[in-house]
């Protein structure tokens, strides 16, 4: 399983818009071939801070999902809203391991 965590910081008049936006994409992107989860998180203690935990069974699913409609609308609709540039950071699953 291939996992991106990406860390946003979104601005304080922005997050309800951001969180509308946001839910957007997750409904469309837990459809996606290959998608296992795409969580959306929002820190308990600050609220303009999220994580979008995506898993994609490949790193191929997990590409391919930066080139969908709903990815590209999310992306050019949020870049405003965010404090800083978003930043991911991709891992390897180890567990759950993957049945062959």
């Amino acid at each position: 399983m291939h996992v991106t965590l990406v860390h946003v910081h979104v601005k304080a008049e922005h997050i309800y818009q951001f969180i509308e936006a946001t839910r957007t994409n997750h409904e469309a992107s837990i459809k996606e071939k290959g998608n296992c989860r795409f969580d959306i998180l929002q820190d308990a203690n600050d609220p303009t801070r999220f994580m979008l935990y995506q898993a994609y069974a490949n790193p191929e699913e997990a590409a391919a999902h930066k080139e969908t409609l709903h990815y590209v609308m999310w992306r050019e609709r949020v870049a405003m809203m965010m404090a800083k540039p978003r930043e991911g950071v991709k891992y390897n699953c180890l567990f759950p391991k993957e049945e062959s």
